[in-house]
């Protein structure tokens, strides 16, 4: 589990097909990987990757096809700059919201605008992801945690403070740049609890649906 807060900005120093599969390394940057081992998690723009091996400079590690095929890894190019964060322990400050780095699907910026000393963008989730994406609701993008200052349709803004901007890689995005996107844990398993074995539909949760069973 992580928290969506980010604690360093690393590189992908390589990439690597084997058998079938993809393995990168990662230039961890300022990342602290003192307490780091063979085996643990770190979130690199937002999708948890276990640690196959480390050196000085950072780690390694493997992606499946699985994971390739429901995000853009296969397109992030040697030397791009990642997000990274290291799974959270008992004692980790909660500054975000609980985040698995399990990615749900990809979003599209679609407009980038500064607003005052932020930038506000405008990303289109699709309608698979957007019925989990409320007002004010909690949202990660490329790993990093934030609030949804509003939702029209399957496109939600987000607003982005200058300390975000500077730490992460998200004042490198422009319209056009697709992102990864992990919607909140607890949407999406009051969606299954509420649902049962019946297959999720976009329209499934209305305000119906949630009186009828003491919800709303």
């Amino acid at each position: 589990m992580f928290t969506g807060i980010i604690e360093a900005v690393g590189t992908v120093r390589n990439k690597q097909p084997k058998g079938g599969d993809l393995r990168v390394e990662i230039d961890s940057g300022g990342l602290d990987l003192s307490d780091v081992k063979l085996g643990d998690s770190i979130a690199c723009n937002g999708v948890c990757l276990t640690v196959i091996d480390m050196s000085a400079q950072g780690f390694s590690a493997d992606i499946s096809n699985e994971t390739l095929a429901h995000t853009r890894w296969q397109s992030i190019a040697i030397g791009q700059a990642i997000n990274l964060e290291k799974a959270l322990t008992p004692t980790t400050r909660l500054g975000g919201h609980l985040v698995s780095g399990h990615v749900d699907g990809l979003g599209e910026i679609k407009d980038r605008q500064d607003d005052g000393r932020s930038i506000r963008f405008s990303i289109a989730a699709g309608q698979a992801l957007s019925r989990y994406i409320a007002h004010k609701g909690s949202i990660t993008v490329d790993g990093v945690s934030l609030t949804v200052n509003a939702v029209t349709g399957d496109v939600f803004e987000l607003n982005i403070v200058p300390h975000t901007a500077q730490e992460t890689t998200l004042i490198h995005l422009r319209p056009g740049q697709l992102v990864h996107l992990e919607v909140d844990l607890i949407a999406r398993y009051l969606e299954r609890l509420l649902t049962g074995n019946q297959p999720a539909k976009a329209d499934s949760l209305t305000t119906g649906f949630l009186a009828e069973h003491g919800f709303a």
